[in-house]
């Protein structure tokens, strides 16, 4: 008879979130482009007799394979190839170090102060500020062959090469991945319309789940889209007409919560035409669409039945005009030039505090490293400051996870490292072991942090042996080189700063609630000097910070107790204020479709709750009974958003001993 585990052997739940490996679909044409560009170079240097820059050449492929995650072409020119900049001017510096002692600390150093600071400007900035330190680190570890500048231009040269298999298709499939993400919003849409109406726990949780997944995708479109879209709209029209499809398909995501709180479903053809849609805008196609619509009854059904055919003939147009996007790209937020971007961001990293704590945290870790591989004899040490540069990225999520999750992964990743130094004889059969090992790195990096470092560290491992010919020798200290950083990661940079381990759910989650006062104000023409466009534009940024939000609180379901237990109180409380800014957009759809506009009283005292709730969550961590005080007729378009008000104030009330 099988015997039960007893209750105190069974895995935390944050534990078992962070070994949970992520479902991810393998991106095939990654994979293949990983074993071509991390292969080649070592095949290269063996057959011309220098292994060594083979290698070297190798580990900047492998930086180029790390930043290989975007889709459209524009943005793998930026992702890979400005890291490999960063990269270059990491490993010169790292290399004029070599050996210097107290002066590789230093520079070290404050090369970890400006990577930290630079990781809070944006994703690409935040893997150039990555490779930055790492190669400085690698730089200043390992002896470089050659001249100075030979390991930057092989370093660089290896991540190009896999920037240019990235870019062979872009003649053939220009464009192809920018018109699958306006596709995919449109269908994310149709989704969210079939799944409004229904009732039930369950039924709201489908459309929660819906409605996150079609802004998110939006964000992601518009991200995509107008990031990189030429000032003059003339010079790209294929972006000009997918700018305009998801201008157009924005009223229809802001009509779904009006249908939603209708009390019933749409008609099946209403998200079928929307699927439609979503095939025509993928494929081009730009005859005419014949839309089988049912007749819409209702302020809530002719929002959706207007906006849809709107779509559709914007969809289906043969020509767009450029200069009628010029205010409506600009009122979404499109970014300014590079001049201007470039001054702002510089200015809000050197002022900011967060920016500096960051970058002052990453250093001190980074320092004390180096202090310490410079006071006790340990062989390769530049292993603890590496270790420490992938743990302490403060925009990669929890360092307590990665701590423990980089540990587990090098474990992971030493036993298949013995395998391969202790079977393989080094030389051409290199190759065929990094043909094999390199594809794993793109397939299991979506999975999650330890199934990238147990991917990762047998490449590197493999790569150092063939600079360095330790074998298996170097096995050990590796892993103790791992257990010394992730351990300086969790005390020096983790259990010291105070912010690590409280939860920042509720901070942020204040911020949206007093946003959305703001929008319920200006929704209304209550707030003075808010024009549709600034209207346009808090609803979206309102709907991004709730999508950090929910970022921030998956985050903090990974740290250990008492964190984790605290985030996860304040889960009910976001959902709420998401269908709070869904009834306010719902209410608007309403009024513009010829529903009876709000009172000033009604609008002042929704915002007055909502400002008083945003008061409330900055005061305290933990949920606290708040005051509901909600009048108004019951037929007025702002009755569902009080009964959301309501219920999120309801939510914010802790259970009360004995009951």
């Amino acid at each position: 008879m099988p015997r039960e585990f007893p209750i105190g052997l069974t895995p935390p739940d944050w534990l078992v979130r962070n070994l949970r490996a992520q479902p991810a679909p393998v991106n095939r044409p990654a994979v293949a482009r990983a074993a071509v560009a991390m292969t080649l170079p070592l095949a290269v240097g063996l057959a011309v007799g220098e292994p060594a820059y083979g290698a070297i050449a190798s580990m900047g492929a492998l930086s180029g394979v790390i930043g290989d995650t975007a889709d459209a072409y524009r943005i793998r020119i930026l992702n890979i190839a400005v890291p490999q900049f960063f990269g270059a001017v990491g490993v010169t510096l790292g290399s004029l170090v070599h050996d210097r002692g107290w002066l590789a600390v230093v520079v070290l150093t404050a090369i970890a102060l400006v990577s930290g600071m630079i990781s809070t400007i944006g994703a690409v900035a935040s893997v150039s500020g990555l490779l930055l330190l790492l190669n400085a680190v690698v730089g200043a570890g390992l002896p470089m062959p050659g001249p100075w500048w030979a390991a930057p231009l092989l370093m660089g040269g290896g991540g190009l090469l896999v920037l240019l298999l990235a870019l062979i298709a872009w003649p053939l499939r220009s464009g192809v991945p920018e018109r699958a993400a306006v596709a995919d919003t449109y269908r994310k849409v149709a989704e969210l319309l079939a799944r409004g109406g229904a009732g039930g726990p369950e039924g709201h949780g489908a459309y929660d789940a819906a409605r996150h997944a079609a802004t998110q995708s939006l964000n992601e479109s518009y991200d995509l889209v107008l990031g990189h879209r030429t000032r003059h709209h003339g010079r790209s029209p294929e972006l000009t007409r997918l700018v305009a499809q998801l201008n157009a398909v924005t009223p229809v995501l802001e009509a779904a919560p009006a249908a939603h709180l209708s009390g019933g479903p749409l008609p099946p053809e209403v998200p079928s035409a929307v699927r439609h849609l979503a095939d025509a805008v993928e494929t081009g196609y730009r005859g005419p669409i014949g839309l089988i619509l049912p007749e819409p009854s209702g302020e809530s059904a002719r929002a959706v039945d207007h906006a849809l055919r709107h779509a559709a003939s914007v969809v289906t147009s043969p020509d767009i005009d450029p200069q009628a996007l010029d205010d409506s790209a600009d009122r979404l937020g499109r970014p300014g030039t590079l001049r201007v971007r470039a001054a702002r961001t510089a200015r809000t990293v050197v002022l900011s505090a967060g920016s500096w704590r960051y970058g002052l945290r990453l250093a001190l870790c980074i320092g004390l490293a180096q202090a310490l591989v410079s006071l006790v004899p340990v062989p390769r040490s530049y292993w603890v400051a590496l270790t420490i540069t992938f743990v302490l990225k403060p925009d990669f999520g929890s360092v307590f996870s990665r701590a423990l999750l980089r540990a587990l992964g090098t474990v992971a990743g030493l036993v298949i490292a013995a395998a391969v130094l202790s079977q393989v004889p080094r030389g051409w059969w290199d190759v065929p072991v990094m043909l094999v090992l390199a594809p794993l790195i793109p397939a299991l990096t979506p999975r999650g942090y330890g199934y990238q470092t147990a991917a990762i560290t047998p490449v590197i491992l493999l790569l150092s042996d063939t600079l360095n010919r330790e074998g298996t020798a170097l096995l050990l200290p590796r892993l103790v080189d791992s257990l010394m950083g992730c351990a300086i990661a969790l005390i020096v940079g983790y259990l010291l700063w105070p912010e690590s381990w409280h939860t920042r759910v509720g901070d942020r989650l204040a911020d949206a609630v007093a946003d959305a006062a703001r929008y319920a104000e200006a929704a209304f023409g209550q707030a003075v000097g808010v024009d549709p466009a600034a209207r346009a534009r808090m609803r979206r940024r309102l709907y991004r910070d709730l999508s950090v939000v929910r970022t921030e609180f998956q985050r903090a379901l990974t740290e250990p107790p008492p964190t984790g237990r605290r985030a996860a109180a304040w889960w009910p409380l976001v959902v709420a204020v998401e269908r709070i800014v869904d009834a306010t957009t719902a209410a608007r759809v309403r009024v513009k479709h010829g529903a009876a506009p709000p009172t000033r009283p009604e609008v002042d005292q929704v915002a007055r709750q909502l400002r008083e709730l945003a008061q409330g969550l900055r005061e305290v961590e933990v949920l606290f009974a708040v005051r509901t005080d909600l009048t108004g007729a019951p037929d007025s378009v702002l009755e569902p958003l009080r009964q959301e008000v309501a219920a999120a104030r309801a939510i914010a009330t802790p259970r009360r001993p004995g009951r």
